[in-house]
């Protein structure tokens, strides 16, 4: 069996979960039971927000800027050393071809 995927929820989902109870007066555990979440997800997301206020759940699209710079130097970082293996593979191909 394959590993199961996290599941991801967006920013607007936590805050939305965040409103029923602070704001409709649901308890945690019925907001989480009608979200299909449990109540101690609503908990954390409701413990970053008040701590983090707006830059709370910035997720993937809302990556501040470091963070962005980071994310894509990896993935460039990753793209070279395939492309660097390739390579060697290619050298070493055309070297046996050779003799």
């Amino acid at each position: 069996m394959g590993k199961s995927q996290r599941k991801k929820y967006t920013k607007e989902f936590k805050l939305e979960a965040i409103r029923l109870v602070e704001e409709e007066g649901y308890s945690m555990c019925e907001a989480a039971r009608n979200l299909g979440v449990t109540s101690g997800m609503i908990s954390r997301w409701r413990q970053t927000h008040v701590k983090k206020g707006e830059d709370a759940f910035p997720g993937n699209g809302n990556a501040l800027g470091m963070e962005e710079e980071l994310r894509r130097l990896r993935e460039e970082n990753r793209r070279l050393k395939m492309e660097r293996e390739i390579l060697k593979k290619a050298t070493a191909f055309f070297a046996k071809e050779s003799e």
